[in-house]
Order: structure tokens, then C-alpha cells, then sequence
């Protein structure tokens, strides 16, 4: 077998693959030789199958192999000989396409390599870890929120009419050209108006009832609602009013905290003071690994593969369109074009996914067995009764499991640059660091 190398370019490799017909009917010969004493024919015993009858009958599925498993093998080592990793699966083809039984195989491989990273000090690093204290303001206006979804109802003055926010408890039949339809119908079925819960329209004409009213309520179904019979069609709702109610915010004491939980109100107000000040934690990590982020973008400079370049911005362009495009669900549209601002965002992501990598490799970053099963268990709770199918459907697709894994493994590089780096910690308002949040989304 002789390899040369056809092309050395930046990051692009070329290589020409010759294995000779001789060295080919060598290995279809060593495997018939290691398969003869297993095999069984016709007319003669277990092992004593002439090797001719074997070549003439197994030779050209064997011959097939060979050759997969030739070229496979040099391409191996060429990459353990050569130290190269190529970016993509490598793009390999026959080069004599009237190949025939005893001619040489000849066969082209290219790919690009993936680049030397630079070494990188870390100690370099300066950031800045935005501090943000839960105020008692804040915490009283996540307490009034609590009360406000834990509020009642009690009923309006007798004679008064509902207003857009009140409860109202009715009973009602509807009917689509004049016949009533199946699960159009209620009673005692309390309505919160303005939550929007019913068909649009709907709670709108039942503000200004009152307890004891008959009102009909003219609605019409969407045109994409999920009961196919009624989509589109008009509908008349027979409403009558049996109460009338006002919203109530809960009292906020003890007695709201044991609702949620909490032993007394000052417990509630500490849990509510500790998850405030864990988001606003969260925030800031944000914000800090951007600015991370940025100084390693400036620090390092390295070839970057072109395949994996256009692929990220394809991708880029790709999800862009579909957020300026929500109704568009599928992939059934034109292509895509990518533009310079798509080129250079791709840029960016390579060299510091290609960074990142390399400095979660030299410092032996692993994502656990504990790490990878509790980021399944959190996308399982989107498929509620259907966990165990995920589960399952995760353990049998490998690139699924690669895009759980990959953000735990970023996250755990970057708290080890934060480790190297140079931190210091600034106490700042919620409002500034509301600002700095939203910059974000704005580059």
C-alpha cells in the first residue's frame, strides 16, 4: 500500500491511496484461510472445503470487505501517524472508477485538519462579577405576587355588574347552526375574566353581568382550533349567570407562607431573598462569561477550517430566519443565504468552541454519568408520562446525547478560566445589572 500526499494547503490535506491487487487477493486469502476450518458444503467434511471452491464462493463478498477494511486501516494511520484531526468526516473516493478484479485500487482522501491551538494565559484575564443584594423592595414585590396568585373570590354586592378581571360563575350551552356540540356545555363553571382561557371574544361580552342574568355570547372558533368540526365555524354560547365575584389578594402572613411551604412569613421571605439572589447570580455568571468570552476572542489567532466556518454560519442564518419567521414551523423553505455578518458571528463560535475544547482537554475536563443523567432528567420534564421513552431515545442517539453534554462541558471550561482568570467583585443595583443583561441580546 503507498500513500502520498497530494495536497498541503493551510488546514486542507490531500492524499492519494494505492493498494495493489496483489496485497488485496493476499487479505482475501488470509481470511478464507481463517474461515475454512468453520465452514460446512455439500459433499464434503466440516474444515476440508478446497480453498478454490471457498475463493468461488465467498471471493467476491470477501474481496468487498478487504477493500473497506484497507482503506479504512490506512486512514487510521495515516491520522495516528500524522497527529492530524480532521474537522469533518473525511471525503473519500475511488479514483479508477473502471476498476475491475485484479487492478489496484486507487483511491483519493481529503479533509481539513483541525489547527495547532496557541497556548493561552489565563492569569492574563481580568473580569468583573457584578454583585446584586436582594433588596426588601424587591423582596415585597415578589411577596405581593405570591399573594396575587394565591388570591380568592368573594362575591360582588347583589345587583352588581362584572368587571375584566372578576369571576363568574356560569352555566352554558353552545351550539353551531342551532345543534348543540360535545364538550360545549358546563355548569357552575367558574371564569375568570380576562384570563383568556376561552375562545377569543368570549370573556369580553360577559363583562357588565350580572348574578341571575341569561346572556347569549356570539363567538367564532379559530380557524386552526384542534376540533376540527368547529374550526371556523360560528358559534352561539347560552350563558346563564349564577355568580358574580371580586379578586381578593390573599393577606400576606403566616398564613400565606404555609401555603407555600414556609414555616412562618420571615421563612418565606428569606427563601424568596435566596432565589432572588440566586437569578440575579445567574444573570451575572452571564454577563461575566460574555465578558470572558471577548477576552479570549482577543487574546487568541489561529487558521480556522473553512468547512466548519460555513456549516456554523449556514446554521446561524438558518436560526436567525426562523426567529424573524415563527409561523414558518418546518424546514420546507428556500435556501438560506449567509451573509458577512453570519460569516464572521460563525468565526467567533469556531475559534472559541475550537479554544474552549482545548483547554477543557489539557485541563482533563469531564462531564460525570451524574452530570449527563440530571441534564436528561430536566429535558424529560418537558414529555410529562413519556420520561421513560426519553430516556430511552436519549440512550440510543448519540448526537443527542452530544448536545447535552456539550453546554455542561463549556460551562465546566469556562468556571476553570474563571478559576485561572482574574475576578473581581462589583456590587451593583438590579437595574444595572438588568442593563447589562439586556447589551447582551443587543450584540
Amino acid at each position: 500500500m503507498q500513500v502520498t500526499e497530494t495536497l498541503n494547503e493551510g488546514l486542507k490535506r490531500g492524499y492519494a491511496i494505492t493498494v495493489t491487487a496483489a496485497e488485496l487477493d493476499e487479505k482475501v486469502k488470509e481470511k478464507l484461510v481463517e474461515a475454512q476450518p468453520e465452514i460446512e458444503m455439500k459433499g464434503f467434511r466440516k474444515g476440508k472445503v478446497p480453498m478454490a471452491l471457498l475463493r468461488k464462493q465467498f471471493g467476491q463478498r470477501l474481496l468487498g470487505e478487504v477493500m473497506q477494511e484497507t482503506i479504512d486501516g490506512a486512514m487510521n494511520k495515516h491520522f495516528e501517524d500524522s497527529g492530524d484531526r480532521p474537522a469533518l468526516q473525511p471525503e473519500v473516493k475511488m479514483t479508477n472508477e473502471d476498476w475491475k478484479e485484479g487492478d489496484d485500487v486507487n483511491v483519493e482522501m481529503s479533509y481539513e485538519a483541525l489547527p495547532e491551538i496557541p497556548e493561552v494565559d489565563l492569569s492574563v484575564i481580568s473580569v468583573e462579577k457584578l454583585v446584586v443584594k436582594a433588596e426588601d423592595e424587591a423582596v415585597e414585590e415578589a411577596l405581593n405576587n405570591l399573594a396575587e396568585t394565591a388570591k380568592d373570590f368573594e362575591a360582588r354586592d347583589e345587583g352588581a355588574a362584572s368587571e375584566d378581571g372578576d369571576q363568574v360563575v356560569i352555566n352554558f350551552v353552545g351550539k353551531v347552526d342551532g345543534e348543540a356540540f360535545g364538550g360545549g356545555s358546563a355548569e357552575d363553571y367558574p371564569l375568570v375574566l380576562g384570563s383568556n382561557s376561552f375562545i377569543p371574544g368570549f370573556e369580553e361580552q360577559l363583562v357588565g353581568v350580572k348574578a341571575g342574568e341569561e346572556k347569549d355570547v356570539t363567538v367564532t372558533f379559530p380557524e386552526d382550533y384542534q376540533a376540527e368540526n368547529l374550526a371556523g365555524k360560528d358559534a352561539v354560547f347560552s350563558c346563564t349567570v349564577k355568580e358574580v365575584k371580586a379578586p381578593k389578594a390573599a393577606e400576606i402572613d403566616d398564613e400565606l407562607a404555609k401555603k407555600f411551604g414556609a414555616e412562618d412569613l420571615e421563612a418565606l421571605k428569606g427563601q424568596i431573598r435566596e432565589r432572588l439572589e440566586a437569578e440575579y447570580a445567574g444573570a451575572a455568571r452571564a454577563v461575566m462569561k460574555r465578558a470572558t468570552l471577548d477576552k479570549l476572542d482577543e487574546l487568541v489567532s489561529f487558521d480556522l477550517p473553512p468547512s466548519l466556518v460555513e456549516a456554523e454560519a449556514k446554521d446561524i442564518a438558518h436560526q436567525l430566519w426562523h426567529e424573524d419567521n415563527p409561523e414558518v414551523q418546518d424546514h420546507n423553505h428556500g435556501e438560506i443565504e449567509t451573509t458577512e455578518e453570519h460569516s464572521k458571528l460563525a468565526e467567533r463560535r469556531v475559534r472559541l468552541g475550537l479554544l474552549l475544547a482545548n483547554l477543557g482537554e489539557k485541563a482533563e475536563v469531564e462531564v460525570s454519568d451524574a452530570e449527563m443523567t440530571q441534564a436528561i432528567m430536566a429535558q424529560a420534564r418537558q414529555y410529562p408520562g413519556q420520561e421513560r421513552q426519553f430516556f430511552e431515545f436519549i440512550q440510543q442517539n448519540a448526537q443527542m446525547q452530544q448536545q447535552l453534554r456539550a453546554p455542561i462541558f463549556e460551562d465546566k471550561v469556562i468556571d476553570y478560566v474563571f478559576e485561572q482568570a482574574t475576578v473581581e467583585e462589583k456590587e451593583v443595583s438590579k437595574e444595572d445589572l438588568q442593563k447589562a443583561v439586556e447589551a447582551l441580546d443587543e450584540e
